[in-house]
């Protein structure tokens, strides 16, 4: 087996139940999407499966935890990621997953919380700001 191809599981979080086992030459993160049999997916968590063979223990298995999702139309580059949203928006949640609290499904151009940070992002990505 090649490292760079693990048999992959995919868990549908909710109602719990297991999509299937596939091949995967990448190695999504929480935060990115996932398309499978025609239906896209956003993953929350990945967690690895070892073996303990010949003295050692060797990742046998990955294991991804999964969300029917919409791929997002709005995203801001932030500190070398993609964050959903206007991330100079101050109720932005700066993350790969939610956009917002006060409007999750977005978009931001037309939402009537928009409020403009005080610092922009790229001033957020050279300092040391606490958001």
């Amino acid at each position: 087996m090649e490292p760079d191809s693990l048999p992959t599981e995919v868990i549908l979080t909710h109602p719990r139940q297991s999509l299937g086992s596939v091949q995967l030459d990448w190695m999504p993160q929480p935060g990115n999407y996932l398309d499978l049999e025609g239906k896209t997916y956003a993953v929350l968590e990945r967690s690895h499966r070892y073996q303990f063979k010949a003295g050692r223990y060797r990742l046998q298995k990955v294991a991804l935890y999964v969300q029917t999702a919409k791929r997002p139309e709005e995203k801001t580059w932030v500190n070398g990621r993609w964050v959903i949203g206007d991330a100079n928006c101050c109720y932005n949640a700066h993350s790969e997953i939610i956009r917002c609290a006060v409007n999750p499904e977005g978009p931001c151009d037309s939402c009537r919380f928009y409020e403009k940070l005080r610092v922009t992002t790229e001033e957020l990505a050279t300092e040391d700001y606490n958001y």
